[in-house]
């Protein structure tokens, strides 16, 4: 059992300095590089005398520095707060604004100026170390990352996660029988808490994360070359990313025999695709795990077999791990079919302690008896848990959580729309398939309605992240209204999925 993420990996580092830690695409670093590197951003961080336990926002891409910049914080006592390469200027000004960092690492060239000290990673990896320096590093109940996740009103929450938080999770992960010094597939963007699932399980097990660059997985032609490469043995993903790779119809046990893991989180998983996977990799374990990032990751669990999919054309989402509770909140609980659907809530260990600096919206959703989930699912006298929605109107679209209220927030506050709300478009898998934007437009010289959409594209890519621009654009003269004269938001989902 890890009683310290910290040191568990600092020890595989002492022990076997040259095994490998890190590789992008051939691009090789070892377990003593990784903490060399990392103390060397840490003793750096303590010499700033920061105030103790501030957060410290990382800038960053997939590169190894990145991983050396988090551990550093983390060294050095403070939590890091990982923003990713892709994200608009207007989305890395909320976030200093909302999180007060002590301080910006930039592992990459940071494209906005922001009224907080910057220093790079580079700077700070070439820090002479002051001799007799001290390091404490984050322990127990101190945060150790804060990823910030999609807000209702433009607004995003910072969900802080403890090492407790942490460390209950890496232990039960472990616990799914992971092959010695397990190569493990890293694709998922660090700001997005999927990537802790590779990340930390991976290092405390003295195993490779095998990284997939987001240029590389951009690109279908360079994905297919790649991935042959990486003589994966454990899998990460959403199920979209799973459904791009079994595009390749040679992703299959033939060619891929080491691969005998496979975790999904991040989305439903479809009935056909989880099908589809267990036919090419008969051999293989494929679980579908459930977790908010407020409870860390993921904290269900179920092993995917041709059992399961021939028993439930829609899949369980798992049981919970033994040290968490998941119930429904009282007063939630409606009728369908013979199950009692309500909301989920989940306590335990690796419940966040909160959003940073965001009491109010902290009170809201953690609450004696839990997490309030926001999703809506039932659980039946096995323990087993099923997904059944959302009580509000947050989505996933490729493992992405996003709230519609806050694209529509970004949509009307845009000078060339007068109205427009966002709306999913479900496929028959129950997944949403498409982001969809009604809208009424202001006035303006478009020729056309194609132009207007390229323009107010381009418009939105500035302001909020990619996925969340909506794929597709309808034009009214008006949207319809409640009798509160609100947008009638459901009657519009209910049009698009006619």
């Amino acid at each position: 059992m890890i009683t310290n993420v910290i040191s568990a990996i600092d020890a595989i580092a002492t022990a076997t300095p040259n095994r490998w830690a890190y590789d992008v695409l051939g691009e090789k670093h070892t377990y003593g590089e990784l903490k060399q590197a990392a103390e060397t951003i840490a003793l750096a961080i303590a010499q700033r005398e920061l105030p103790e336990k501030a957060p410290i926002m990382v800038y960053c891409d997939q590169s190894f520095l990145t991983i050396a910049t988090f551990l550093g914080c983390v060294k050095a006592g403070h939590a890091y707060i990982p923003v990713d390469t892709h994200s608009p200027q207007t989305r890395l000004r909320m976030i200093a604004e909302i999180a007060q960092p002590a301080m910006v690492i930039a592992v990459a060239a940071l494209p906005v100026a922001l009224d907080v000290p910057i220093a790079t990673a580079a700077e700070l990896l070439n820090t002479p170390a002051v001799a007799n320096a001290l390091l404490t590093p984050v322990v127990g109940a101190d945060t150790f990352y804060i990823i910030f996740t999609s807000g209702t009103t433009g607004q995003p929450k910072g969900v802080q996660i403890s090492h407790d938080n942490l460390l209950s999770f890496v232990n039960w992960m472990v616990s799914f029988d992971w092959p010695k010094h397990p190569q493990t597939l890293s694709q998922a963007p660090y700001s997005f808490d999927l990537s802790v699932m590779s990340l930390y399980p991976a290092l405390t097990l003295g195993g490779t994360l095998k990284v997939l660059p987001a240029a590389t997985t951009a690109d279908l032609k360079a994905l297919f070359a790649a991935l042959p490469t990486l003589d994966l043995q454990v899998w990460v993903s959403t199920p979209s990313f799973a459904a791009i790779c079994l595009l390749e119809p040679t992703f299959n046990a033939a060619h891929y025999p080491q691969l005998t893991r496979f975790f999904f989180c991040g989305e439903e998983l479809p009935h056909a695709l989880a099908q589809e996977l267990v036919r090419r990799f008969p051999q293989a374990q494929v679980y579908n795990t459930y977790g908010p990032t407020e409870t860390t990751v993921a904290v269900t669990a179920v092993a995917i077999t041709q059992s399961v999919l021939d028993q439930y054309d829609r899949l369980p989402i798992g049981q919970a791990k033994p040290d968490t509770r998941i119930s429904l909140r009282a007063g939630s609980q409606r009728t369908d079919g013979d199950q009692a659907v309500g909301e989920l809530m989940i306590a335990g260990p690796s419940v966040s302690k909160g959003y940073l600096n965001r009491p109010d919206k902290t009170a809201a959703a953690f609450l004696p008896a839990g997490y309030a989930t926001g999703d809506l699912g039932f659980i039946d006298d096995t323990g087993m848990l099923f997904y059944r929605g959302r009580t509000d109107f947050q989505i996933k679209l490729n493992g992405y959580r996003i709230e519609l209220e806050e694209v529509s927030h970004y949509l009307n506050d845009e000078s060339l729309i007068q109205q427009a709300v966002a709306v999913p478009k479900y496929g028959a898998d129950h997944k949403v398939k498409q982001l969809l934007a009604y809208v009424v437009p202001a006035a303006n010289d478009y020729p056309n309605e194609l132009a207007l959409t390229k323009a107010l594209r381009q418009r939105l890519q500035a302001k909020m992240m990619a996925y969340m621009v909506p794929q597709r654009f309808i034009y009214r003269e008006s949207l319809p209204l409640t009798t509160n004269g609100k947008v009638a938001i459901k009657a519009l989902i209910q049009e698009a999925n006619a």
